[in-house]
């Protein structure tokens, strides 16, 4: 960061001084968090090192039992949260209520607590279909990205992964519906230069629309994929 760049952070960090979104007390760090809720956060700081399903503490494992039987699509995913709340309400107001503030807190914390030691070439989010997007005015994974983006100084691309179809959506399915719902849901558009990728996502919960994803960019040219979701549901969620 450039001295000019400090120099007008500092006094934007004096005229308007971060609060927490959560109890209204002053942020810290130059987040919208106070130090009591964002030590609060549920942290996932043991969990599956494939998919990031949180695991017990004491289970001893490294690695949940699907993954064991069957290898996804992607190299690894981190989520540094558990979904739960308050993470859950934040991503819902990210989501549903047009809070775009969340995103900015949000990706700055997984930027932040990012434990990967080579950095991909590549960001690519999670795509909405186009009438869903129109729908909500603007995709929640690619507004994680940007903060990500610009703190780890990595290129974005929204548009070389699209949604083939308007698929239901996944928070109201089963298991296997999840599955179905999925298949063929996405398509690269153009030519994929970078080899190391990470997917962008607001939340993983079975890991399905990441996995099919991932599929598919790989079959496009990709040899590297991590996923890197803000959050991840358990298997009871």
């Amino acid at each position: 960061m450039t001295k000019v760049n400090k120099w007008a952070n500092s006094i934007q960090t004096l005229l308007f001084p971060s609060r927490c979104v959560l109890c209204g007390d002053s942020g810290t760090q130059n987040l919208d968090l106070c130090r009591g809720c964002l030590a609060e956060l549920p942290r996932n700081n043991y969990s599956c090192h494939t998919c990031a399903l949180p695991l017990s503490a004491d289970s001893g494992e490294w690695q949940c039992g699907a993954c064991q039987k069957k290898t996804p699509a992607y190299d690894r995913c981190h989520a540094p949260l558990h979904y739960r709340y308050p993470v859950d309400h934040l991503l819902t107001q990210l989501k549903f209520h047009q809070k775009l503030v969340h995103a900015r807190l949000l990706g700055t914390l997984m930027a932040r607590w990012l434990t990967q030691p080579v950095l991909p070439e590549l960001l690519v989010p999670v795509p909405l279909h186009s009438s869903r997007l129109r729908e909500r005015g603007y995709n929640q994974a690619l507004e994680l990205a940007r903060p990500i983006a610009k703190q780890l100084r990595l290129p974005i691309d929204s548009r070389i992964c699209h949604r083939t179809n308007a698929t239901a959506a996944q928070s109201g399915l089963n298991l296997e519906q999840r599955r179905t719902n999925m298949r063929n849901a996405f398509v690269v558009t153009g030519n994929l230069q970078a080899k190391h990728i990470a997917i962008i996502d607001d939340v993983v919960t079975t890991g399905h629309t990441v996995n099919e994803m991932a599929r598919v960019l790989r079959r496009a040219g990709a040899e590297r994929i991590d996923i890197w979701a803000c959050a991840r549901a358990s298997l009871h969620h």
